[in-house]
């Protein structure tokens, strides 16, 4: 069983909820039914399961009034074995962006609240569905304001899929420890006798994430077998799921805009400078032409838009420049494998060379920073003379990260801290622990502590 963060989110929402219902968003197949299930399980004397493309007739729960009591009736009609118990019963509706009533009735149960409920769905930003004649409707859900709490899921991060790699989180902590002090981690510690350094060590293992990323399917499979190639069937098994969910949700005259962008990724990482540009989707490509299919994809979960920032101050959203943006994919081991698996056979032996390795290493990083909760950022000189990959906002000042694949100078970085002053900056590499003044110098797996 893999041992997820998320789990203690689920202990928060229901130790400090008042009236609101939970909803879960995330990526289709991160693991939400699976974590979600088991904290019912655990935390309640009856847990109700009701899945809309399991059971489409549960569609009908919804249907007609949405009083409280008349939906319980439904649900005991529904759902077998089901048992009302107040303050001790988890309703968890899942795939709920297949019925828009259902989501309007989060508000209407939030307020009766005798029974706690958790809502999860995969494409909540988007519904689309088809019609009797083939064309695409959308469909108006009321947004219960107030009566739910919306949290986001993603795939395991690197430090989730350690745990699933059975390291021992005290050596875990005693990296933690290193990155506290700003000292290089040695060859070994007293702790444990070692016989390769802790650095190439954990170096070593964030290679093995990159390709394997966090999808729990591709985790366990990769637990099981020890066999990158049953990995890579595995991540293309994926995604032959999301292009079915693009043909099942996506607007007919969007479906082929949209898979265009997303098989576009590695060849936007693949360029010197990562900037999303649609004339690489096609050679004469516009954002009217393709704009939408960007927007579809993150609705979907599958991509997140990173933008340029005209000024690198706070706020930074005030300065974002939204026609200027890198796009990266939520889960690293999906990005790598859309590469193939040759691809993925060189980062692990650390044989690949070209500016696709640079792209990949952003991803990386992107990933880490990502489900860390950080909102990310790049800044780029109008004249190009300077790009830092990545800024956040924290301890009142924006934090720039540069992403080294291989060894090279920081001239970028260089002179960002000498104009702009940042408490601090991040160089991430290939190496070990080094601090300059203000810039730190970082191993790319101490991602996980920034």
């Amino acid at each position: 069983m893999l041992k997820r963060k998320f789990y203690n989110t689920l202990l928060e929402w229901k130790k400090s909820k008042k009236n609101e219902c939970l909803l879960v968003n995330g990526a289709r197949q991160i693991g939400k039914t699976f974590i979600i299930e088991q904290f019912g399980k655990e935390n309640y004397e009856s847990y109700i399961y009701i899945n809309f493309i399991k059971n489409p007739e549960q569609i009908n729960i919804f249907e007609g009034t949405l009083e409280p009591d008349e939906i319980f009736r439904r649900i005991s009609l529904y759902v077998s074995d089901c048992k009302f118990i107040e303050e001790n019963t988890l309703i968890f509706i899942d795939e709920i962006q297949l019925s828009p009533k259902a989501r309007t009735a989060l508000k209407f149960l939030a307020i009766d609240s005798r029974y706690d409920v958790i809502a999860s769905g995969s494409l909540l930003g988007i519904h689309y569905n088809k019609s009797k004649e083939d064309n695409e409707l959308e469909k108006e859900v009321s947004i219960p304001v107030g009566y739910e709490r919306e949290v986001l899921m993603h795939s395991l991060d690197f430090e989730e899929f350690l745990w699933a790699k059975r390291i021992d989180e005290k050596t875990i902590l005693i990296l933690k420890e290193y990155f506290d002090k700003k000292e290089k981690v040695p060859a070994g510690t007293e702790e444990k006798n070692y016989t390769d350094g802790l650095n190439e060590k954990y170096l070593s293992l964030l290679r093995e994430y990159m390709v394997v990323g966090g999808m729990p399917e591709v985790v366990n499979k990769f637990l099981e077998t020890s066999n990158y190639q049953e990995v890579y069937a595995t991540q293309q098994k994926i995604f032959k799921s999301y292009e079915d969910d693009i043909e099942h949700y996506a607007k007919n005259v969007e479906k082929p805009k949209i898979k265009a962008c997303y098989n576009s990724i590695p060849r936007q990482l693949a360029k010197e400078y990562t900037k999303f540009q649609y004339k690489t989707v096609e050679k004469n490509g516009t954002a009217k032409k393709y704009d939408n299919s960007i927007s579809w994809l993150e609705d979907a979960g599958l991509v997140v838009t990173v933008k340029n920032v005209s000024l690198p101050v706070l706020p930074l959203k005030a300065y974002e420049e939204p026609e200027n943006f890198k796009l990266y994919t939520t889960d690293i081991g999906l990005t790598t494998s859309m590469f193939g698996f040759e691809t993925q056979a060189t980062l692990i032996k650390k044989t690949l060379k070209g500016p696709a390795k640079g792209g990949i290493y952003e991803n990386l990083i992107f990933d880490m920073l990502y489900k860390r909760g950080y909102v990310l950022n790049y800044y780029k000189k109008s004249d190009n003379s300077q790009e830092i990959e990545f800024l956040f906002e924290k301890d009142g000042a924006a934090i720039p990260v540069e992403v080294k694949s291989k060894k090279g100078d920081t001239t970028s970085l260089n002179s960002f801290i000498s104009e702009f002053e940042p408490p601090y900056a991040y160089k991430l590499i290939d190496g070990n622990v080094g601090v300059n003044e203000t810039k730190i110098t970082l191993p790319q797996y101490m991602a996980m502590f920034i």
